[in-house]
């Protein structure tokens, strides 16, 4: 090994101290794996790059002109290069770092990968998907923030973990996580696990492409415009255009863009200094994207003109009319009228019919807001909701809400042919969007964003929608009507339920009263009292982790429940359990 150090010209090491180092490092890869197997050559190259850092693996590429340290990596006289080069205090670390227990990297190795992935698949079916979705395990496991830290063990260290601790790392990632496919989490507007939906999410996460051409994304490209084809078609349009945002806020965002370029697209390239003041109108019972995407856009939320909303939550047209006229008296300049189909906390649809027509008036941009709603469509007894949706300029649909099709699945629907998106948000960067493509370049559809990389979010509903059919959809969103009108229909039976007001959709909305306050509604602080209620349930049911159900005030209505009825597992022995866990959790209140 001496003679080998001064024919490859080495550091001038100590003979014995280098060889000693060498040796050590050398025998523990053949230990581990056996020199004749592929982990060996694995284990150096992870000593090697954990010595050197990513500099050294360049630099040994760039000696045999290959551009790959892995190749020259695993030559003879690369290895010899290596150590020769590597010095005492390095050999050293090695020779540490051969004793402890980290996990070398699977690269290179497909019989460990597919090892460690069956392995992570297991804990994932066995925990995520059958506890996570049975009854009989809790919806969640409460730990306080410090205890939760520590027993997750977030730190990121210099060294890597074993195998074995990695499993046991993903199982605490599951058992710590709260069970949103559990058929008793109400808490959100979306619940359950489409097992089809899934496998597409898997699919999609396995090969991490992202969805701007159709170089490197044919198959998610031409099965995107099929999907937004479809749901286009439900909405009441044979042609238009869509893109699958991230999100139901940023589907909200590009439709204020959009109806501000198409009226001033000077404003692409001079600015916010080309525009008058410009006011779009919504309800108060809007998603706050909508204030938040005037603030981002830079038109302001002054710009934000709050339409009434009824009794029951739906915006009131006489008071949209109203509203125009007076930002036209102050000067600015009406573009805009975003509707609901679906509010967020009573689950309320706008008159669609009457606000088309107040826009159809003033020539306004009509963008309807159905991220919570939409699927709604699919259902031929109850589509009614959404009257008029088809006269729409734009809709904003998650799929990943109703139809449970998985975060995040959020569709920009458009009556637009123009190409408009394109022109909006198009830069037309020269490095993906080359117009001399030896294929058709409309089908590369990342101008259409504002985003670079996009993920595909269309595998997933396209492989539900395969499975199930419209006919299978469309049962999924007639049950959940159903059972909220079972819920209903139950806590009328009861004492100690009183309901906001009679749901249309599956918003279920009302006060647990507790023993305490039952027959004390003339008190003069009951409705105080009552606001106390809510939150002291939501704590006990949590720390239990019975279920979970959303809370909130609403104008001047004290805190109360909202159930969403949207899981597909749900029967009703959930909506028993339900109103029998708030009498056992509230009986001493």
């Amino acid at each position: 090994m001496e003679e080998l150090c001064q024919k490859e010209s080495c550091l001038d090491l100590p003979s014995q101290e280098w060889k000693k180092g060498a040796e050590t490092l050398w025998g523990f890869c053949a230990q581990w794996a056996g020199p004749k197997s592929s982990h060996f050559t694995e284990a150096a190259r992870l000593g090697w790059r954990k010595a050197q850092g990513p500099s050294l693996g360049a630099s040994v590429a760039g000696r045999n002109g290959t551009g790959s340290a892995h190749t020259c990596a695993f030559s003879p006289s690369a290895r010899r290069s290596y150590l020769c080069t590597l010095p005492p205090a390095l050999l050293s670390r090695e020779i540490l770092m051969a004793d402890s227990e980290a996990l070398p990297s699977l690269a290179g190795d497909p019989v460990a990968v597919e090892a460690l992935l069956r392995a992570v698949f297991g804990v994932v079916v066995d925990e995520a998907i059958q506890k996570g979705t049975s009854v009989s395990q809790k919806v969640c496991e409460w730990k306080e923030p410090e205890e939760l830290k520590q027993l997750l063990d977030l730190e990121l260290r210099s060294q890597g973990e074993s195998q074995k601790q990695i499993l046991e790392r993903c199982r605490a990632v599951i058992r710590y996580s709260v069970k949103t496919g559990h058929p008793r989490f109400f808490n959100q507007l979306f619940s359950g696990l489409d097992p089809h939906a899934l496998a597409g999410r898997i699919i999609t996460e396995s090969l991490n492409t992202s969805q701007y051409t159709y170089e490197i994304a044919p198959v998610f490209v031409l099965m995107e415009e099929e999907v937004l084809r479809k749901l286009r078609a439900l909405v009441g349009w044979s042609s238009g255009d869509g893109i699958f945002c991230p999100g139901g806020s940023i589907s909200n965002m590009y439709a204020v863009n959009l109806a501000r370029y198409q009226r001033y697209p000077d404003c692409k390239q001079r600015g916010l200094r080309t525009l008058p003041p410009l006011a779009l109108f919504t309800s108060k019972e809007c998603h706050y994207s909508i204030q938040k995407g005037a603030a981002f856009l830079g038109l302001g939320t002054d710009s934000v003109r709050v339409v009434k909303a009824d009794e029951r939550g739906k915006m009131v047209p006489e008071d949209l009319e109203r509203q125009i006229g007076m930002a036209e008296a102050e000067g600015a300049v009406p573009f805009l009228v975003s509707a609901t189909s679906g509010t967020t906390v009573l689950g309320a649809f706008d008159p669609l019919e009457a606000i088309a027509d107040v826009c159809q008036r003033h020539g306004l941009w009509l963008h309807v807001d159905a991220a919570w709603g939409g699927s709604v469509l699919l259902s031929q007894t109850h589509r009614h909701l959404l009257d008029g949706i088809q006269r729409a300029d734009s809709v904003a649909w998650n799929p990943h809400k109703l139809l449970a099709a998985g975060l995040q699945c959020s569709a920009l629907l458009l009556q637009d042919t123009s190409n408009l998106l394109k022109r909006c948000h198009g830069s037309q960067a020269s490095y993906l969007f080359q117009q001399d493509k030896f294929y058709d370049v409309a089908l590369d559809t990342g101008d259409k964003v504002v985003q670079c990389g996009r993920r595909v979010d269309c595998l997933k509903l396209w492989l539900m929608w395969k499975a199930q059919g419209d006919q299978g959809l469309e049962r999924r969103i007639d049950q959940a009507f159903v059972l909220a009108r079972y819920l209903v229909e139950e806590m009328k039976k009861r004492e100690g339920f009183e309901l906001v007001m009679e749901p249309e959709f599956v918003n279920v909305c009302f006060w647990f009263v507790p023993p305490s306050l039952r027959g004390k509604q003339e008190s003069p602080d009951y409705h105080e009292r009552l606001s106390k209620v809510a939150p002291v349930l939501k704590e006990r049911m949590v720390k239990e982790g019975s279920m979970m159900i959303g809370y909130q005030p609403h104008g001047t209505r004290g805190n109360f429940f909202r159930v969403v009825v949207a899981n597909s597992a749900l029967t009703c022995a959930d909506m028993d359990f339900l109103l029998n866990e708030l009498e056992r959790l509230g009986q001493d209140l």
